[in-house]
């Protein structure tokens, strides 16, 4: 990423059903919300959004049940939809006039990302999906559904590590793998956004894991939208199962899946080159 001026970042919290979000904006102009996957959460697009904001309204946030967001109570399965209505109520809380937003999504928030598309098209500009692991669009989604279940199965006897070894075996090869000429660079989370992320991995892999990769997309509707949808899947992803649904929907809507660097990480991986990738996407 190149360097950019000292960005002010101004936070606050959103009150939704069930929940109160913690959201960051940096930036002016039209209206960029970055979903993180997995366990992140806000501070893993610190640099990212940094970035962006020369251009954009950037919006970043935690999910209702991660960080400094917090649920009204204990946390239970995810639904797509709940999390799908958190983003269109931080488009509309952030925005203005009901203006389009673009929206980026990787992994978990992928699938955000396309569930919001499909119910509310009407609110947004472009939608890059970043490999949603929407294992349902696959001529075998009994494999993935196997996984993962097994993946959670393996966290509640023998905790997180174990089943992000277990995940890890089942996704398969082709696993990027950072290159050392610059391109990795950039600045780390902090040693609290960290904290935060491994304070989170107990909630995913209990709670979102499998509710997210069993959600079926509504193709029709997608279909529907696709002018508007970048189906990514990352340079350095091969056969894995996580990039595998995206390359299915692509075909499915008539389309190739774009490539953008790195893997499925490819976000923190090639950090420099996935910040350009994105902005070629928001704008061409």
């Amino acid at each position: 990423m190149t360097d950019r001026p000292h960005t002010t970042v101004r936070t606050g919290s959103l009150k939704v059903p069930g929940a109160t979000l913690h959201h960051e904006v940096r930036g002016s102009g039209p209206l960029l919300l970055l979903m993180a996957g997995g366990s992140a959460d806000a501070g893993l697009y610190e640099s990212l959004a940094a970035d962006l904001a020369d251009r954009w309204t950037v919006i970043t946030y935690d999910p209702r049940c991660y960080s400094r967001s917090r649920l009204d109570a204990p946390p239970a399965d995810q639904r797509v939809t709940d999390h799908s209505d958190d983003a269109l109520r931080l488009i509309e809380h952030i925005g203005s006039g009901g203006e389009r937003a673009c929206v980026f999504g990787s992994s978990a928030s992928a699938v955000v990302a396309l569930d919001l598309l499909s119910r509310h098209p009407e609110r947004l500009g472009t939608v890059v999906a970043h490999e949603p692991p929407v294992v349902e669009v696959l001529p075998d989604p009994e494999t993935g559904r196997a996984l993962f279940a097994e993946v959670r199965a393996a966290f509640r006897r023998d905790g997180a590590e174990a089943a992000a070894a277990v995940m890890s075996a089942g996704i398969g090869e082709g696993a990027s793998r950072p290159q050392d000429d610059g391109a990795a660079s950039a600045p780390p989370p902090t040693p609290e956004t960290l904290r935060r992320m491994r304070a989170n991995l107990p909630v995913f892999l209990e709670h979102m894991l499998c509710p997210f990769t069993g959600y079926v997309p509504d193709t029709a509707a997608l279909e529907a939208a696709a002018d508007r949808l970048v189906l990514a899947v990352g340079e350095e992803s091969g056969e894995q199962l996580t990039a595998r649904p995206v390359r299915a929907l692509a075909q499915r809507f008539g389309r190739k899946a774009t490539p953008f660097p790195g893997g499925h990480l490819g976000v923190v991986e090639r950090p420099a080159e996935f910040a350009a990738a994105l902005r070629a996407a928001f704008t061409g």
